[in-house]
């Protein structure tokens, strides 16, 4: 394992003291039940990064991390052309350094990686593949599978006319199928099964065809796709009749970039008008929460649910890390990542989290930067104080 320069471990651990004030600040929440507070302790565990990105700009943004659904498995993609698969164990690893931060570098720190034809957007593992298959969505509009076993792309769907797919995703139940959305301001069901995946279905959520940023199946079964669009809009359709949504939530201001099913019954979207919102999609007009503090304006920054854990997390163009619980708008946790300079002289931001969804009183996070940087987070329940 390559380590990090010393330099480069002290300025990632300056951000200490941001969160010792995040901490005192949630003591004198407690008081107030009506107000946020952080029932969690978050500690970062280890950071991954390039060798390369100590001398320089770089250009490896994570545009996305996705655990497999045992949690045993990380995959990453982004702006370098490679998706890389990562053992959760090595990333958890216990030989730690300063501060008990442990630093790797991406060459060693992974499995495998695959090479891809294109910058990726997307990826979510099959469901019923046993963690062997992965989709992606990439920058050239094509959606693919790859056979992790045999590291070779087994599918391929080419029907977005070369516009970039934003997002794409499986239904979880049989048989599977898929969804893509993409600029072209289509979101096109299809069948995995057929070579070059039928459609199944294609609708144009936006009546001037604004881009489709993000699809997802109801991963508890149901038979709701939601999708949200840049005219500011997220769409629901049944899946078994797609001539017309059967819900249309209407709140944010600007490009909705993120949805992601909190229950069976509840949404959480992102947008750049800076705010995450919640939505009770049995009242479809209920807009149960909004969430703020975190910076976004125009770019993808992530966005990431904790079902059982009831904590969502997002990132922020201040290259910063939010956690909010469904309960409360505020943060209750904010982390900030090292500061740099990425290709093109643009500051650094948070591009991608995940949280890993196994576990109660334990949970794994992750975030990854523009920079390519890939952190590690772990977290615990608070032990409450018997009264």
């Amino acid at each position: 394992m390559k380590n990090l320069s010393t330099s480069q471990h002290h300025s990632l651990l300056t951000t200490s003291s941001t969160i010792r004030q995040v901490q005192s600040q949630e003591v004198l929440l407690q008081d107030n039940p009506e107000q946020a507070r952080c029932d969690w302790d978050f500690a970062l565990s280890t950071v991954v990064s390039n060798s390369s990105s100590r001398s320089g700009p770089v250009s490896d943004a994570l545009g996305v991390t996705e655990f497999d659904p045992s949690g045993t498995f990380l995959a990453t993609g982004g702006i370098a052309r490679k998706i890389r698969i990562y053992n959760l164990k090595s990333l958890l690893s216990t030989e730690s350094g300063d501060h008990g931060v442990t630093f790797l570098d991406h060459a060693s720190a992974c499995d495998y990686y695959i090479c891809t034809p294109a910058k990726l957007s997307s990826l979510r593992w099959k469901p019923g593949s046993g963690g062997r298959v992965l989709g992606s969505g990439d920058y050239d509009g094509v959606v693919m599978e790859y056979d992790l076993e045999r590291k070779i792309p087994v599918f391929e769907r080419d029907e977005h006319d070369g516009r970039r797919v934003w997002s794409m995703d499986y239904s979880h139940w049989n048989p599977i199928i898929g969804a893509s959305g993409s600029d072209d301001g289509s979101m096109q069901v299809w069948d995995p099964r057929c070579e070059g995946g039928n459609c199944v279905a294609k609708v144009h959520p936006s009546i001037t065809r604004s881009p489709v940023c993000c699809v997802e199946f109801n991963p508890f079964g149901g038979s709701t796709i939601v999708v949200g669009c840049a005219d500011h809009m997220i769409y629901g359709y049944d899946i078994r009749m797609m001539s017309h949504p059967v819900m249309i939530l209407q709140g944010h201001d600007k490009t909705v970039t993120y949805a992601r099913f909190m229950d069976n019954h509840t949404v959480v979207t992102s947008g750049t008008d800076g705010c995450l919102k919640m939505w009770d999609t049995d009242e479809p007009s209920r807009l149960v929460r909004t969430y703020k503090g975190h910076v976004n304006c125009r770019r993808f920054i992530g966005l990431s649910v904790w079902r059982s854990g009831g904590l969502i997390c997002c990132g922020s163009e201040n290259n910063q890390v939010f956690v909010y619980d469904r309960r409360w708008g505020e943060p209750i946790w904010v982390h900030e990542l090292e500061s740099v300079n990425c290709e093109g002289g643009t500051d650094g931001f948070v591009s991608s989290v995940g949280w890993r969804q196994v576990g109660e009183d334990e949970c794994t996070l992750v975030a990854g930067g523009s920079d390519g940087v890939l952190q590690v987070f772990v977290g615990k329940r608070k032990k409450m104080p018997f009264l």
